[in-house]
């Protein structure tokens, strides 16, 4: 319905209403999220609409950072009530976060773009290195910033190139980013198999349905919606 967001709702509902430990609510909703982005991949890499470069940048970054994330999960414990609680309040910082990108992103954009002289190339892979790396701690604790928050980021950093190689580009990057730290997930115990499998049942008619609905409610009703629906989630899970 919104193009962004809405799968920020998918960890906090399982923690929060279904009662799932959170690193399997993120965990499993990573395996699942790595199912669904390859999907939208393929059709934006058919399309001509994926910047490998974007994408190489920000893999740099991410992977790196996933992978010592997901080791310091390995020391921690990821069922113990404390790596629970750090993985919550991360969740809910980034849900947050997330908010007021989706809600302001186009004044954010904006703020950071408009009569500013274009950054030096090295600068512009630099700060994609670090967004990179930035994204990929988010992701393994919560499994939530790389949709809205990455795609703000980037067209703050690359004004020039069309939003849909962008977007491209973000849904490629995310394929291993989820799939990298969902695997850890998985050795590290915090998946839930029949989950994931009702999950990936119920995604594709809830495509549909959103689809078909979302061509009657106007995105100006549904952003907010969805914006304050994330606040008031994350703000209960910080709390």
């Amino acid at each position: 319905m919104t193009g962004v967001g809405g799968g920020s709702l998918m960890t906090p509902l399982l923690v929060l209403v279904f009662g799932f430990h959170p690193a399997t609510a993120v965990g499993t909703d990573l395996l699942y999220a790595s199912a669904t982005k390859a999907v939208g991949t393929a059709v934006h890499g058919a399309g001509g609409t994926v910047d490998w470069k974007v994408v190489r940048r920000l893999a740099i970054g991410s992977v790196p950072a996933t992978l010592v994330t997901l080791l310091a999960l390995a020391a921690l414990g990821t069922h113990l009530e404390s790596t629970g609680r750090v993985i919550s309040l991360t969740l809910g910082v980034a849900l947050i976060a997330t908010a007021v990108a989706i809600f302001f992103r186009r004044r954010i954009v904006e703020y950071f773009t408009n009569d500013r002289p274009p950054r030096p190339e090295r600068q512009v892979a630099a700060l994609t290195i670090v967004l990179g790396a930035v994204l990929g701690v988010l992701v393994s604790l919560s499994s939530v910033g790389a949709g809205a928050l990455g795609m703000t980021v980037l067209l703050i950093l690359y004004p020039r190139l069309p939003t849909n190689r962008l977007v491209g580009s973000d849904i490629a990057h995310a394929v291993p980013l989820t799939l990298i730290a969902g695997a850890g997930h998985w050795v590290l115990g915090s998946i839930d198999f029949v989950l994931l499998g009702s999950l990936l049942l119920g995604s594709v008619p809830g495509i549909v349905v959103g689809s078909l609905v979302a061509t009657r409610v106007p995105d100006r009703v549904l952003r907010p919606v969805l914006a304050g629906t994330l606040a008031i989630v994350g703000g209960k899970l910080v709390l």
